[in-house]
């Protein structure tokens, strides 16, 4: 049978060694770490979870994917590096990601096509993606196997630029591009999305900003009353609204705070000071702390605001954050508390560049919003592969992308036999040992 496939044209001689290369190698996968994400996606079960959130009015004697199905089938690829829809058309019959969604991997009944899929994400309302974002907030909530004393959440937008008459999109001029602008929020010690909402490609107001905290808030404190909860944002999270918010919450907060010609007054003398001390010790640079209690006109009360002033050769400059913690330095509170959200950015690129959840092409906001939880759901998936890793290990530090071409992109070939699925990795794979550790450890947790 093979004979009668044609040989690859053109390859060179090895050694003096013809090379004779067909496509008859059998049902092959380049995916064979799916299997992995198979283990780490049985603890949530997002394909569920997202699916029961959408009113299936279809026929039943005609449907042949299920929701949950097709949302496992997106999840799965966007996880495994095919983020666009259309992938789906050539990867209907991939074994590992129809045995992700618990098909055979010989089996007649492929995954759903590209057509099948839009017409899901066109299907969704927005009330079922208002409750697939409490679902998200559950999940979040879920993950944890005894309630925290304390979460940190860190909250942040991103650019998303679109091409096309996408609802929503908005000219940005910093963007330089029409965009959307979705806000992000993550838990910033485990590094778990809480949520993410498209949005304009605009600023948030502080009404809008202090809405969408609000809601997170009530959901998490709905199932862990005694939490808790500190916020962290940069300037333009740090409005009135946002901080009242917080403030009836009994939530803390510290924010980025930009300068006006108050606080240009105020710090002047912390200014000379600390150029006065680089000058006389002849420094390259010094920096120095300063609070104070501020109120801007648009605030109800007083706040706790802290100066960064640091002098070096080329001038001096001034940075300031607001905050309602009262026992920490002002040092500490910068260094270690406000500067720490700067690991918010790793973890957008981990959602952004990484798993594409930029890929919001469709014309509906809702079905843009539709993948963006798709999207999420996929960065929960290889979270938990990354936090499977061995402990202290390379891995647990790595990114997704060196996770995925590691340990997900293996060559395997799978052979469906009549009481079992054998399925044959290279002999000379790599990271044996960790993927072991890895299977282990997602065993532990499920259900």
């Amino acid at each position: 049978m093979s004979e009668d496939i044609p040989i690859l044209p053109g390859l060179s001689p090895v050694c003096g060694l013809d090379i004779h290369a067909r496509f008859d190698g059998g049902t092959m996968s380049s995916n064979g770490g799916a299997l992995l994400l198979r283990e780490a996606a049985r603890c949530f079960e997002f394909g569920e979870m997202l699916g029961s959130c959408i009113p299936d009015e279809r026929d039943p004697s005609k449907v042949i994917h299920s929701y949950p199905s097709m949302i496992d089938a997106r999840v799965v690829a966007i996880a495994c590096g095919h983020e666009d829809c259309d992938d789906h058309d050539v990867m209907r019959h991939e074994p590992m990601l129809k045995m992700f969604c618990g098909k055979t991997p010989d089996g007649t009944v492929g995954l759903a096509s590209q057509p099948t899929l839009s017409r899901l994400e066109n299907t969704v309302s927005w009330r079922a993606l208002a409750r697939m974002g409490v679902k998200m907030i559950e999940a979040f909530c879920d993950s944890f196997s005894r309630p925290p004393q304390q979460i940190v959440l860190d909250i942040d937008d991103t650019t998303d630029l679109t091409h096309g008459g996408q609802q929503l999109s908005l000219f940005n001029t910093h963007a330089g591009g029409y965009c959307f602008q979705p806000i992000l929020i993550f838990e910033a010690a485990t590094q778990k999305p809480v949520a993410a909402i498209l949005r304009g490609g605009k600023r948030p107001s502080g009404q809008e900003a202090a809405s969408v905290i609000r809601h997170v808030v009530r959901q998490i404190r709905s199932h862990w009353p005694r939490v808790t909860i500190t916020v962290r944002g940069d300037a333009h999270y740090g409005t009135p609204e946002v901080m009242d918010v917080l403030e009836d919450m009994n939530c803390l907060y510290i924010f980025g705070l930009s300068g006006n010609k108050r606080l240009a007054q105020i710090s002047a003398p912390w200014r000379d000071d600390v150029a006065t001390r680089r000058a006389v010790n002849d420094k390259d640079k010094v920096r120095r702390f300063f609070q104070t209690n501020y109120g801007a006109k648009s605030w109800r009360r007083d706040r706790r605001v802290i100066a960064r002033v640091e002098a070096t050769l080329l001038g001096s400059d001034v940075r300031f954050i607001v905050t309602n913690i009262t026992e920490a330095r002002a040092k500490h509170l910068y260094e270690k508390v406000y500067c720490a959200r700067g690991r918010m950015e790793n973890l957008i690129k981990e959602h952004k560049l990484y798993l594409k959840s930029d890929r919001t092409s469709c014309h509906r906001w809702e079905a843009n919003q539709f993948r963006l939880f798709l999207h999420t759901a996929a960065y929960w998936l290889m979270l938990r592969l990354r936090n499977a890793a061995p402990k202290k290990s390379q891995w647990r530090s790595a990114t997704f992308e060196t996770i995925r071409n590691t340990f997900i992109k293996i060559a395997a070939r799978v052979q469906q036999m009549k009481t079992r699925i054998r399925v044959s990795f290279p002999t000379a794979t790599p990271n044996v040992p960790v993927i072991n550790v890895m299977l282990g450890n997602l065993a532990a947790q499920a259900p």
